[in-house]
């Protein structure tokens, strides 16, 4: 198995990248290596015997064998209904069905009814993962999702931390206390989020992908036992887009536990709203998962970039620059409304969003700001009836805690809700749409990528913690602004109109690769200034192909 320090040869999703000696090269081999592959593989000398726990593969077949094809049947029908909807027929509600009409309730357990903040973090960093679980927030979610590069090292380190972590035996060594500094026992209810249905695993099974949302659910299961948790285990479920795919994730959950001898509703689960489509189903899809889901979760950054991705076609929907749109927009807060409605109408948690903007321990003004903006967003949430929200930084898990009801508002219900609200409120007269805020985007993405080129999922930005979601939404925002440049006016610093054409976008890529370069330490390895090239490549290659999935 490779070691952390081969993760650089690695490019997206295990593919490997040229050696880093060469511009031209890099561009050769972008040419050469067509579209981006919602792909992880394992490395050249892998032996499945011998690099994956003993007996592991026998528990995996009959699950792939059962699993995987359906779970290529519901990518290919995300695909359908993407296409449909830029041919005009949006996304909306199913029709009544018991899932809506009927009174059927979760059980909620007594260990979980207290997640007033969810720490998040990827599950490849051991110090991170130790300080989340002894920040004293009420929930941790481990994060082999969208926070962590989506790598073979980087999914089995994740992997050893979760198991480690769920036994309470993770450790790291602290510089500055030069010491070991362990788990500390408490009732933190510890959640891990698998890859997304949308993402395979190659290379496990010699010329077959799996799901990767499977393999990352049996492997983790594969390897503990009940006498190990403190309680059951909880998976966060990713990227859902119909309430169909509640019950893949329910089979799957079933099967696992019954190959482990498990009862079969052991495994209970949380579930992220992340796509535009899922918003008019959760109702169905908590349904499916009465058994074992616990509670719905604005995802907040994804679900912005899923809503530009299916307006994609529609002008009216080219979205002002990112950071002037305010939390509260009518198509996040009319969702933020909904989610609660749904949950404690059937007795689930509802949980909110990331607040992006994070606290900083060197800058003074930076980190009030951060906080102060961190306040104002919870108590919004809090005010909707969201029972928690979910933070990043062991200094935000306070302010955050303080702004919900102890332990939940699971009682509390709107007087009058309206059945079936406007889940697609057209963001008029909010924010800026401005050059400025394009050349802003393109300078995240360049670092961003970057950043997965050298295996960090996650990177703290001009004060702002920008993950795989937080990406999509700006190279959707500059093929927004590319495509109805004839229809939108995006304005420079003069007030004059910069029409976003490809050629203005790729000079902008030239000039913000130019500045970061200019920008860099004198001392960056040559490794790093070629994976700035190859991420600029990289980036404006995703915005031109039209690749906006969650890779």
């Amino acid at each position: 198995m490779q070691t952390e320090s081969s993760v650089a040869s690695y490019g997206l999703f295990g593919r490997h990248l040229p050696p880093a000696n060469s511009t031209a090269r890099t561009v050769e081999h972008m040419k050469a290596s067509g579209t981006i592959q919602p792909m992880n593989t394992v490395p050249a000398n892998f032996d499945p015997q011998s690099d994956l726990p003993k007996g592991f593969l026998d528990f995996l077949l009959p699950l792939h064998r059962a699993f995987s094809p359906r779970q290529r049947e519901l990518a290919e029908r995300r695909t359908t209904a993407l296409q449909a909807a830029h041919q005009g027929h949006l996304p909306d509600y199913l029709p009544p069905s018991p899932a809506t009409q009927e009174n059927w309730q979760v059980d909620l357990p007594e260990w979980c009814r207290d997640q007033r903040n969810q720490m998040t973090g990827p599950a490849d960093d051991a110090e991170l993962v130790v300080k989340m679980l002894n920040s004293g927030a009420p929930g941790v979610m481990l994060d082999l999702e969208d926070s962590m590069a989506n790598t073979w090292p980087h999914l089995m380190l994740g992997v050893s931390n979760i198991l480690s972590a769920l036994r309470g035996k993770l450790t790291y060594f602290d510089a500055k206390r030069n010491g070991t500094v362990a788990i500390q026992p408490s009732k933190t209810v510890v959640m891990l989020r698998p890859r997304g249905l949308h993402l395979h695993q190659a290379g496990v099974l010699k010329g077959e992908l799996l799901s990767a949302s499977l393999f990352d659910v049996a492997l983790v299961a594969f390897q503990l036992a009940p006498s190990e948790l403190r309680h059951p285990l909880v998976f966060y479920i990713p990227k859902t887009e119909a309430a169909e795919e509640g019950l893949w994730w329910r089979d799957v959950f079933q099967a696992v536990a019954r190959a482990k001898g498990w009862p079969q509703h052991a495994i209970k689960c949380m579930a992220l709203v992340e796509s535009h489509p899922f918003a008019y189903q959760m109702e169905e899809f908590s349904y499916h998962l009465r058994d074992h889901i616990l509670a719905l979760n604005l995802g907040r950054w994804d679900y912005m970039a899923s809503l530009i991705h299916f307006n994609l076609h529609d002008p009216h929907w080219v979205l002002p620059d990112r950071n002037t749109i305010p939390h509260d927009v009518a198509f996040f807060q009319n969702l933020r409304n909904r989610i609660p409605e749904i949950c404690h109408k059937h007795g689930m948690l509802a949980i909110g969003g990331m607040t992006a903007l994070y606290p900083s321990r060197v800058d003074a003004e930076l980190n009030a700001r951060a906080l102060a903006v961190l306040e104002k967003d919870k108590r919004n949430e809090a005010l909707s009836l969201m029972d928690g929200a979910w933070t990043g930084h062991p200094d935000q898990n306070e302010i955050a805690v303080k702004q919900f009801p102890f332990p939940n508002q699971l009682h509390a219900r709107p007087a009058n809700p309206v059945a079936r609200p406007d889940l697609r409120p057209v963001p008029t007269g909010v924010g800026k749409q401005s050059l400025q805020g394009t050349i802003a985007a393109i300078r995240t993405v360049i670092r961003y990528r970057q950043g997965v080129l050298a295996g960090r999922g996650a990177s703290l930005l001009d004060g702002y913690m920008e993950d795989l979601a937080t990406d999509r939404i700006y190279r959707l925002m500059i093929a927004q602004r590319m495509r109805h440049r004839d229809a939108v006016q995006i304005l420079d610093d003069a007030g004059k109109p910069a029409v976003h054409t490809p050629e203005l976008i790729s000079r902008l890529f030239d000039e913000q690769l130019d500045r970061i370069l200019r920008e860099l330490p004198p001392d960056t390895p040559a490794e790093a200034i070629e994976e700035f090239k190859q991420a600029r490549i990289v980036s404006e290659k995703m915005i031109l192909a039209g690749e906006f999935t969650p890779v």
